[in-house]
Order: structure tokens, then sequence, then C-alpha cells
């Protein structure tokens, strides 16, 4: 007898039309796993409801879509947060539920959720973390290894379509790029986790004075009224506040560098860019840095801006820490170089603009590497593998309860 092909129930306050990587994530899965079976939706959308509404109605609406669609066998949480609520919900625990844990949703350094919440976690039928590091950190708090499975993100084959914007016209678009095509970039929310202000204070002030770094992100020139007031916590609130709203924590420090003129000379912040833009600036830049430092409490669960970067044509230099290793394999699609280690990134940086020649002949073959190792689509087949073989041994159980039922008759 054929298995049935399980239905899955995606939940997600992470989705479309807001805009991040997990919304990114959220929404790629769902079109990827659309492709083998029939899916169904309870997603947040910001200009329908708020938050809390949604969190409150979501354990009658979870069950009134399991009353309408009895072929659904697997429930999908998307991140920590939402599954952490769920545990409290009643009336379908015969469903298989399965969580994806990013990161911050598993080191959150909350002291309630760390003893309470996160050992019951242990509830779920299996939990997807999404690198090596995130496994590490949900198996120390104490979630059983033998529930988690890892499955890499995906990245979007699409940026590595070649740009057919050059770098005069970037310049006339952008007119503070140096006339040499020696530039280098770093792209994310200004958080303390991402390094840069150790970036601009330990590496960028020490290099010579033709060295020139763009970044490029959300980014507020002036002080905004959220972040005077959040300036009031104790410095234990600030920072749970900050990492729970993903708030730029990093914000205020760059700032402060930027006016440093030993590091203006050399720095420009271009704030957020248009998409088709960005992968130009990639793809004609010298390399992408992503120099993320450690931050107790946060971690970066997944490096899929280094992909992104690989896959625009650019030579990736990051941290071989955290999550980004399993984004970054050293010397197959990026170099990796050690965390918060100033001098090992100055002289990485200085070899790289003195034979440039050497390390453009390694972006192909990293992009090639990036392309062939990831995909949203790779991801999604892999998630609905593991779907698969969750349900496997409960419809084979109900196969031979069947026989022997019709043995009797």
């Amino acid at each position: 007898m054929q298995l049935l092909k399980p239905e899955i129930l995606f939940v997600s306050h992470k989705y479309p039309p807001a805009t991040g990587g997990m919304e990114k994530q959220s929404y790629e899965l769902i079109q990827g796993v659309a492709k083998h079976t029939k899916v169904h939706l309870l997603v947040y959308n910001k200009g329908e409801q708020n938050l809390i509404t949604f969190f409150l109605g979501l354990n009658r609406k979870i069950l009134q879509m399991l009353r309408d669609n009895p072929g659904i066998q697997v429930i999908h949480f998307n991140d920590g947060l939402i599954a952490s609520l769920a545990l409290y919900h009643k009336g379908y625990e015969h469903i298989k539920r399965v969580v994806t844990l990013h990161g911050l949703d598993v080191v959150f350094p909350l002291r309630y959720f760390q003893q309470k919440i996160i050992p019951q976690f242990n509830r779920y039928d299996l939990l997807i973390t999404v690198s090596h590091a995130t496994a590490k950190e949900a198996v120390y708090r104490g979630i059983s290894e033998n529930k988690i499975r890892i499955i890499a993100n995906g990245v979007d084959h699409q940026i590595a379509d070649q740009s057919e914007m050059k770098l005069e016209q970037l310049q006339i678009k952008y007119p503070t790029l140096l006339s040499k095509p020696n530039y280098l970039i770093t792209l994310g929310r200004p958080v303390k986790r991402k390094g840069f202000s150790w970036l601009l204070n330990q590496v960028v002030r020490d290099l010579p004075k033709d060295f020139q770094l763009l970044m490029v992100g959300p980014f507020n020139t002036e002080p905004k009224w959220t972040e005077k007031l959040l300036r009031l916590l104790p410095r234990k609130l600030y920072h749970l506040f900050t990492l729970f709203l993903g708030y730029p924590s990093d914000e205020a420090q760059i700032r402060q560098l930027l006016k440093d003129p030993e590091i203006a000379s050399k720095v420009v912040h271009l704030g957020k860019v248009p998409f088709h833009d960005l992968q130009a600036l990639l793809a004609n830049s010298a390399a992408f840095l992503m120099p993320n430092i450690h931050v107790p409490g946060d971690m970066e669960g997944f490096g899929l801006v280094c992909l992104e970067a690989s896959l625009a044509g650019t030579l990736v230099l990051a941290s071989a820490t955290e999550g980004i290793t399993d984004a970054i394999h050293d010397r197959k699609n990026g170099i990796l170089l050690p965390s918060a280690d100033k001098e090992a990134w100055k002289t990485m940086i200085i070899q790289m603009l003195e034979d440039p020649t050497a390390f453009n002949d390694l972006k192909k073959s990293y992009q090639a590497y990036s392309r062939a190792h990831y995909s949203w689509e790779k991801m999604a087949c892999n998630y609905w593998d593991v779907f698969q073989e969750l349900v496997k041994e409960d419809q084979l159980s109900y196969i031979d309860l069947k026989n022997v039922s019709l043995s009797k008759v």
C-alpha cells in the first residue's frame, strides 16, 4: 500500500510582506515544500492584525485549521519564540510538531526562558537547527540530541546573475567611491554581534590611507527617541530589550567612530540601497567582510549574508565563529579568520590589497562552490524528507493494524 503524502501546516510570525532573513527563509521553505505536497499557512501579516492578537488567537486557529483539513499530519513552527507560546496550546498533541531553531531563539539570556522553557522543547517531535552551532547550543541547554536535525538555510541563485552595472556607473551614482576597484564592503543591521564597531576601531584605523570600506544596511545618522529611552534602562534590561527587539545596539558606537578623522577618511556608510545596486556593489568589490564577534546571549545562527555575497561574485572574509562556519567553508567558498583577532584581519586585508590578482582568481571557484552546495530548493527538499520520515512510522503502524483487522474478517 502506498504511503500518503502528509499535508503540512506552517505557523510563522516571520513572513512577507515583512522583510528579513527569517522572513525569507520562511517564505522559501513554504514555497519549496508546496512543490511536494499540500501546505497550509497560519502566518502573521502586520497589515491585517497586531502581533499580540495573532499570538493570542493562535491555538484556536490551529484547531480550526485541523478540523477543516484532516489531512494535516505535521505542524511546523518557524522559530523558538512561537514554539515557546505553542507549548501552552491544547487539543492537537496527536499531530506531529516540528520547530526550526535559528540561534538567538536558543541563547536568549532570560533566566526563566533558559531554565523553564528551553527544556520543554523536548516535548516537540523534532527540532531542526539551521547550523551545527545552533544544535550545539540547544544540546547544551538540555534538548535531546536525538530530536535534532541540522538543515542549512539556502540562498537565492539569482544573486549570481551578473549585474550589468559597472564600477564607472556606480561611481556616478555613488560619487564617494574611489577611482580604483579596491573598496571592501560590509552589509547588515548594526547589532553588536556583527562586529562593525570592532572592525572600525581595531582594524580600519590602522589600514593604509588609500583603503576604503563601504558599509551598507539600515543606519540612523542621528539618534532616535527610542535609542535615548532604551539607554535609560539598566544594562541587563537594555541588553535583553535590544536582543528581543533586534534593535541596532551597535549604531551609536558606529556613529561616534565615524566622527573620528582617522576612520572617517576611509569609511562611507551608504545606508540602505536598492537590491540591484547592492548586487553591483558586491560584484565590483575587492571583498566582503563579516567580522562577527562573540556577544553573550546572542549568536549568528547562520551566515546567510556571506552566501549572498559569495553568490554575487565577491571574495568573503568572515569570522570563524558560530553559524557562519556552516555557510562558509574555509578556502572553499571564502576565507575564515579568527574572531576578534585584529592582527589576523589586518594582515589578510593588506595581503589581499597588495596582491589582488591572486585573490580575484579565487572568486569564481568560491562562487561555484556556494552555488553547488546551497540553494532554497535543496533546503526545502531536506525539510520535506524529514517531514515524510517523521510520519512514516505512524502510517506504517496504521497499515499494519488495518491489515490485521482485515485478516480477522
